[in-house]
């Protein structure tokens, strides 16, 4: 979604041409003639920034009463000011008050559209921002290359680019949010902001101040819907909003608009709204907890992921996918992929197929938890020098060394699975910083 500016100007002339020009930059443009136009459009959405004539003729507040008290209510909104000709001491008091810069008319198209990108720098960098600490650690990709995965990408190509509301389905830790990124990664909308709210997280008396944002006494805090404004909202765990919230949800679906917690005024929004559950909401709304018209209004296109019980033939990319990220976060050295398959000197079983048969609830959690509990350092005073290297970092080999041990560990708690009636292979050792399969002596 592109960034958005408020034009203010009480010529309509001068607002018609200066939104032109910034339209053919890329950007969403609003006027507003007066002061009491300019107010309504704020508590109506927050502008990216806001274009003020610091002359108004025939508005309730000039221009530099304007500028205070559009800071007052919220002071991150950037104002550049525009002055006529001979008004330089009043543009230099607007900067005073707060104004990023100013701009004497008449002014060259190439002048204006400088000071905007600059004034509106900063909220630009903040979504980045926002964006990439979200990515940060997150999956970006359903890994596997399953009949039951392979269906499930195809599905989320065909709904991405349709702004159809999709209801993502399955159980803790198959990927649901993950899913849910990939749609809006592959949606007109990818360059907007993808907000999430997790339900399950929040208590239920802040979800509402949370979503919808709060007005107290003229001072506006936007919610992550307005943050969303152009984007993509994901509610994870739906089932567990109040009703009360629900109803409210339910509003924004049929006309895109809501009130902020103490506000009065519509707020309308552009928002794609996806949603995720790990219950049966058809058993919720028959135990009242779940609104039925809310289900039908989310569950336009449902999306089933499945448990990797049901996709045991992904487990060896998997433990490939999440053993190549430990390594990559530890700085371990890897040079040797097991294949798919693959079997071990001795036709003895495979660690992976011991993972084959072990009950996940998903791949995004537990089966990573697995992954990476071997790799977590040793104490000190548990390791000899022979078992670090000298840049400080567990070698490879070590922490599969360490894996085998504890698949050993569990086998011996459970000796009599048919599975297990064969050892496994003592260790995976390194040789001058390589990885081998050695094995029981």
């Amino acid at each position: 979604m592109a960034l958005e500016v408020l034009v203010v100007d009480d010529e309509a002339d001068i607002r018609e041409l200066v939104s032109g020009v910034l339209e053919d930059e890329g950007y969403a443009v609003r006027a507003a003639a007066d002061s009491t136009q300019t107010l309504d459009a704020i508590e109506e959405r927050r502008p990216s920034m806001v274009l003020l004539d610091v002359w108004l003729q025939g508005s309730k507040l000039d221009g530099l009463q304007l500028l205070q008290e559009i800071k007052r209510r919220d002071p991150t909104i950037p104002v550049l000011v525009i002055s006529g000709h001979g008004n330089l001491d009043t543009a230099v008091a607007a900067v005073r008050e707060g104004a990023v810069d100013f701009i004497e008319k008449p002014f060259e198209a190439e002048r204006l559209i400088y000071l905007v990108d600059r004034a509106t720098e900063t909220d630009r960098l903040r979504r980045e921002n926002q964006t990439l600490r979200l990515q940060v650690g997150q999956e970006d990709q359903l890994q596997g290359s399953s009949v039951a995965i392979n269906t499930v990408r195809a599905t989320l190509k065909r709904v991405a680019p349709t702004g159809s509301r999709v209801l993502i389905s399955g159980p803790p830790g198959v990927g649901k949010e993950i899913a849910a990124r990939i749609i809006h990664q592959w949606s007109p909308r990818a360059r907007a902001p993808f907000i999430v709210l997790s339900a399950a997280m929040m208590s239920p008396d802040r979800i509402e101040e949370e979503l919808f944002g709060s007005e107290s006494d003229g001072l506006i805090r936007p919610g992550l819907l307005e943050h969303a404004h152009g984007g993509t909202l994901f509610l994870d765990e739906i089932a567990d909003m109040p009703l009360t919230t629900q109803g409210k949800i339910l509003r924004v679906l049929t006309d895109q608009s809501y009130t902020r917690v103490g506000g009065q005024r519509p707020v309308k929004v552009d928002v794609r709204v996806l949603s995720a559950t790990s219950r049966n909401l058809q058993d919720e709304i028959a135990a009242g907890r779940f609104r039925e018209d809310l289900f039908y209004r989310l569950n336009v296109v449902p999306v089933k992921l499945p448990p990797l019980q049901e996709r045991r033939e992904d487990i060896p990319e998997l433990v490939n996918h999440f053993l190549a990220r430990i390594a990559a976060d530890r700085h371990l050295r890897r040079s040797n992929r097991c294949p798919p398959g693959a079997r071990l000197a001795g036709q003895r079983p495979p660690v992976a197929e011991y993972h084959r048969t072990d009950a996940y609830p998903g791949p995004g959690r537990q089966s990573r938890l697995h992954r990476s509990r071997p790799a977590a350092p040793r104490n000190p005073r548990q390791s000899n020098g022979d078992e670090r290297r000298e840049h400080g970092h567990d070698d490879y080999g070590q922490s599969i060394a360490r894996s085998a041990r504890i698949v050993r560990a569990r086998i011996s708690q459970n000796p009599d699975s048919p599975l297990f009636r064969q050892h496994l292979p003592h260790s995976l050792v390194h040789r001058d910083g390589t990885i081998r399969i050695a094995q029981e002596a």
